[in-house]
């Protein structure tokens, strides 16, 4: 972890030196794509009926992007990518801990504020998926056990089903070539697998994000 954040901020420092396209900038060069790193943290939780663990859990996230600029004339983006992103929630002691892919696929428009600096609004849908994961939980006699947070039978939450499909909405800030963006990230699938709940019990996994990256 150290060494990835190590050498994010060496591609911060170094940014002023790339080729002068961006994903703000209305100069395109002899290119229409761009691409990108990002680091930050989310703050996510889990909401619905009868949430048994539902407190806000933070976490980190990292991934890479690539956008196209869709017109020279206008400074209208579609970027794309992978992250990895550490999800869940958390009540005193007990956590649902998972970890996501995700694939965003975001339209963006740039502000230009002046020659080096631009604003980004986005939003778009996001296809996640759960890879592994552990929650912490109570038992019966009040002492903690971890199970899998994707079993059934065994978590307090019911199970949570790996496949997530959210809607990411935010803003980013470009300087030159150095970025950042808070956002938030609503899921729309019913994460549940209904084990422990009633067959009306429905569970959605959100997100407040914080990125800081570099686009060159």
């Amino acid at each position: 972890m150290k060494k990835m954040i190590v050498a994010l901020m060496a591609l911060v420092f170094a940014a002023p030196s790339f080729a002068q396209l961006s994903s703000g900038g209305f100069s395109l060069d002899n290119s229409t794509l761009y691409y990108g790193f990002r680091l930050g943290m989310n703050l996510s939780n889990l909401t619905g009926e009868d949430v048994a663990i539902g407190g806000v859990k933070s976490g980190f996230n990292i991934g890479g992007v690539v956008g196209l600029h869709l017109s020279e004339t206008s400074p209208v983006m579609l970027e794309s990518g992978l992250y990895y992103s550490e999800r869940g929630a958390k009540d005193g002691k007990e956590r649902v801990n998972y970890q996501n892919i995700e694939i965003p696929l975001l339209v963006k428009y740039g502000f230009a504020l002046n020659d080096q600096m631009s604003i980004l609004p986005y939003f778009g849908p996001v296809f996640a998926r759960a890879c592994w994961g552990k929650t912490k939980q109570r038992t019966l006699g009040g002492s903690l056990e971890t199970v899998g947070t994707f079993d059934e039978k065994k978590a307090v939450t019911g199970g949570l089903n790996r496949a997530n499909l959210g809607l990411k909405f935010g803003c980013g800030v470009e300087y030159t070539n150095i970025y950042a963006e808070a956002g938030y990230f609503v899921g729309l699938t019913n994460v549940c697998k209904s084990g422990k709940l009633n067959s009306e019990g429905t569970l959605h996994s959100n997100a407040f994000y914080v990125n800081i990256g570099v686009n060159f």
